[in-house]
């Protein structure tokens, strides 16, 4: 374990990230066309990704943790500190750009994030026939719509920020 396989790590977390973004922007799609039969499978998309990146993170966390040894560090360093304690070379630079690139990432995961939420707030099961299909099929959308909204607000949780560093909390 070294510096590479942080950095090979830390790619595919930034991987990971702009797959949510891209999922994420696909469900607003949807949603905007009226597409609100897709939610149960663009929600689906979104979780799968939400899945992975916890796996990403603690792969990245297991890294992260021997270069911090390796670098005379605590083994719950931050990436800023990890820049900061890199060897002279390239790895400094080589961190700095993953900890500037996942920065932008958050932020731009936050922004489709809170334009999903508020999209997906803005839906209402359609209204149909008021026997037991049309009622059924009213819970069904109501719950697809909640559910979307939840796995949304998952992603916009802060479990990397504190690893990138205090300053690096999206807004």
């Amino acid at each position: 374990m070294g510096a590479g396989d942080l950095s090979a790590a830390l790619w595919q977390e930034r991987r990971q990230l702009e797959l949510l973004l891209f999922r994420l922007e696909t469900q607003r799609l949807h949603v905007s066309a009226g597409n609100i039969q897709w939610l149960t499978f663009t929600a689906s998309e979104v979780e799968a990704v939400l899945d992975r990146l916890r796996f990403e993170a603690l792969a990245r966390n297991v890294e992260s943790a021997a270069v911090a040894g390796q670098w005379g560090l605590p083994a719950q360093a931050t990436l800023v500190e990890l820049v900061a304690a890199a060897p002279p070379g390239s790895w400094p630079t080589v961190l700095q750009d993953h900890l500037d690139g996942l920065r932008v990432l958050l932020v731009r995961l936050g922004e489709v994030a809170r334009a999903n939420e508020q999209a997906l707030l803005s839906l209402e099961p359609p209204a149909g026939p008021r026997d037991a299909a049309g009622m059924l099929e009213q819970l069904t959308t109501a719950e697809n719509i909640e559910r979307a909204l939840a796995i949304t607000r998952r992603a916009t949780e802060q479990w990397m920020a504190q690893y990138l560093g205090d300053d690096a909390t999206p807004h």
